[in-house]
């Protein structure tokens, strides 16, 4: 009899030996058995994820290995170019997105006030983009003004995240992009982040540190190591 939602013991690869001598009462449930990871079974998984998935996740939930989950990605990404909906890939994590092409309609029911972002907005969100992992002191420095409202409204739309603590002194936030931006500014990655202006490269450059050239993911940051007081641009 069923003890609720998620309690039943899944058919799959029987236990070993050694599983079934610690539980002769049977109540260990196998593992679940692997389910053959179609593009359309990735899609609809996908779909139905609230959050991005990485791919571990999926290969777990398959039983899958990670070469066929790449594979698989690649195949609906190749399957989604002229459709509606996009699959957005953020270093090892991926979702679906609408399409840019579908922007005007999308923007019209959501409400314009949702996708529109003010001057001071957009020249802050460039900045985390192209110099992430940045702290907000480094973003105020390249501005010249106080960014504190703006990184919190970046931060509560998640256009921005916080992907973890810089060592300089005070541990202040690091910040980057996070999925939101891909979408509403029909990126499938950071790889699609057009080139900078010579003149906007060399003023972030000056601010410390050269500008991101290739795209760093969240999964991907490393541990920032720097010394007492030395801020991270």
């Amino acid at each position: 009899m069923s003890t609720g939602f998620g309690a039943e013991p899944i058919a799959g690869t029987p236990l070993s030996d050694e599983q079934a001598a610690d539980d002769p009462a049977g109540s260990i449930a196998a593992p679940p058995a692997p389910i053959e990871l179609t593009e359309a079974a990735l899609e609809a998984l996908l779909f139905v994820a609230e959050k991005p998935l990485s791919r571990r996740e999926i290969a777990a939930l398959a039983g899958t290995d990670r070469a066929t989950v790449d594979a698989r990605l690649g195949d609906l990404e190749v399957g989604l170019r002229d459709r509606g909906i996009r699959l957005v890939i953020d270093g090892d994590r991926v979702e679906l997105a609408t399409s840019p092409d579908g922007g005007e309609l999308v923007a019209r029911y959501i409400g314009a006030d949702a996708v529109r972002l003010s001057p001071a907005s957009l020249e802050t969100l460039a900045i985390v983009a192209y110099r992430q992992p940045v702290t907000k002191s480094a973003v105020e420095r390249i501005r010249g003004v106080d960014s504190d409202y703006t990184i919190r409204s970046l931060l509560h739309r998640r256009f921005i995240v916080e992907l973890g603590r810089s060592e300089a002194a005070g541990r202040p936030f690091l910040y980057g992009t996070g999925f939101e931006f891909l979408e509403r500014f029909g990126l499938l990655s950071l790889d699609d982040l057009p080139p900078l202006d010579t003149d906007v490269a060399a003023r972030l450059a000056e601010e410390g540190g050269e500008p991101v050239t290739a795209p760093m993911f969240a999964d991907d940051v490393p541990s920032v190591s720097r010394d007492p007081g030395q801020e991270v641009g």
